[in-house]
């Protein structure tokens, strides 16, 4: 698209990064489902390997079919650029990976995805890194928590799995009062609900597994980049700022400026890392995109029923959803997700533990699965499943107690999934 008019959500959402295919005019982005490209001549070669010019050359690296999605990604999100790769766990490593080394830290959010615990708490430190846990909604805490060392604030914007949303600004003030980026994963909410980068993150992370893509076909991560963080105002990040050996001395900042985050990504991350989106997947989440706005309205209309039918059933102990009046975090709303506060939420059944399990299991138009942001409306106990590998104390933290599940409402009809959760509530309370 030119750079002319500014064009709504709903629009960019179908024809951002998209152009006629010049050699067919085929109007669907097709999938490019090849592993190389041909130079031009050696001359051509020596320039994209030399970082001087922008083009294709193996598809690790660069792809025609991915690079649409990412130009879509980042303009929705209000990017400069992003890095698309295999997962959101992926995406996750890819965000770090410029930042950190031996010896460092990132703090983050209690309020994270079980897996994202599960990876900051365990996995990194494998890299010789480590994460520091802090509830976000404590600000002294977080000021506390950071020290010579942190080189990334992380969090959720509506987190997984209570739905509980972050103070972004909040947040993101005092990472910049200690020079830091915030890095924000913004995968529940998705760009339709709630932009992070207009609230002072510097990175946005997607699972694009989830609502970005809407279907439950293909897994993907993303990695946005505000493009407005220095990375040369101090000598934390000498990944970005200081001379690239492998690239003959060149600095990232230096060179290419706003886009110095997307180009390491591409040109150091997913060449050494090599978690790489296959232009298959990349094809199905365009396909996804282009719905996004009008599911995203569909599954928060539902999910504001369900959670004001299940709050007033003697049934349910608590609702976690801050689409609702009584939640702590509906004052957010208006702010943070001016659309919407999502479909992702908990509720405590009475009954606890096996009440929970009976649920699961008589549920017949939910589907019990590890997933979320699916058109179908899905449930998980996440204490036994998703937040297994916890400690009781991370498991309530993380708002996954052994007597919650966890709900990502569809966009089926909401009387149906109601009277599928009011049967199984009758049998797993009995």
């Amino acid at each position: 698209m030119s750079d002319g008019p500014t064009y709504g959500f709903d629009t960019l959402q179908i024809h951002a990064g998209a152009r006629p295919d010049p050699a067919t005019g085929a109007r669907q982005t097709p999938i490019y489902q090849t592993t190389a490209y041909v130079f031009r001549d050696a001359e051509h070669a020596a320039a994209l390997f030399n970082l001087q010019e922008v083009g294709y050359i193996y598809s690790r690296l660069t792809n025609p079919t991915v690079a649409v999605l990412q130009e879509r990604i980042a303009t929705l999100e209000g990017g400069v650029g992003a890095v698309c790769c295999s997962s959101g766990h992926a995406a996750q490593i890819m965000a770090l990976f410029p930042l950190m080394g031996p010896g460092l830290n990132i703090v983050a959010s209690t309020r994270l995805y079980g897996g994202t615990v599960t990876q900051f708490s365990q996995t990194i430190k494998r890299f010789g890194w480590s994460a520091k846990f802090v509830d976000f909604d404590d600000l002294d805490a977080l000021r506390n928590a950071i020290d010579a060392d942190t080189r990334a604030v992380f969090c959720e914007s509506v987190a997984n799995p209570g739905g509980y949303i972050t103070d972004l600004r909040a947040v993101a003030d005092v990472a910049d009062a200690a020079g830091l980026p915030l890095i924000v994963d913004n995968t529940s909410a998705t760009p339709y609900l709630c932009r992070p980068i207009e609230h002072g993150a510097t990175l946005v992370v997607h699972s694009t597994t989830k609502y970005l893509t809407g279907n439950g076909t293909v897994t993907g991560g993303a990695i946005v980049d505000s493009g407005r963080f220095d990375w040369s105002a101090s000598d934390k990040f000498p990944s970005l700022s200081a001379p690239e050996p492998a690239y003959h001395g060149l600095r990232f900042h230096e060179t290419f400026g706003p886009l110095a985050f997307t180009f390491h990504g591409i040109a150091i991350g997913l060449r050494d890392l090599g978690m790489t989106m296959n232009p298959q997947a990349a094809h199905y989440t365009l396909m996804g995109i282009e719905t996004l706005s009008l599911r995203m309205e569909r599954h928060v209309e539902n999910a504001v029923k369900i959670a004001t039918w299940l709050e007033n059933d003697p049934r349910i102990d608590y609702v976690t959803y801050a689409g609702l009046p009584s939640s702590p975090y509906h004052g957010r709303v208006a702010e943070v997700c001016p659309k919407g506060a999502g479909a992702l939420f908990t509720f405590a059944v009475k009954g606890g533990y096996d009440a929970c399990v009976k649920l699961v299991n008589s549920l017949e138009i939910f589907s019990h699965v590890a997933n979320l942001g699916d058109t179908r409306s899905l449930i998980i106990h996440s204490a036994s499943t998703t937040h297994r590998q916890l400690t009781p104390d991370q498991q309530r933290a993380a708002g996954a107690a052994p007597e919650v599940v966890r709900v990502s409402i569809g966009i089926e009809d909401a009387a149906d999934l109601i009277a599928d959760l009011d049967q199984a509530l009758t049998k797993a309370t009995a």
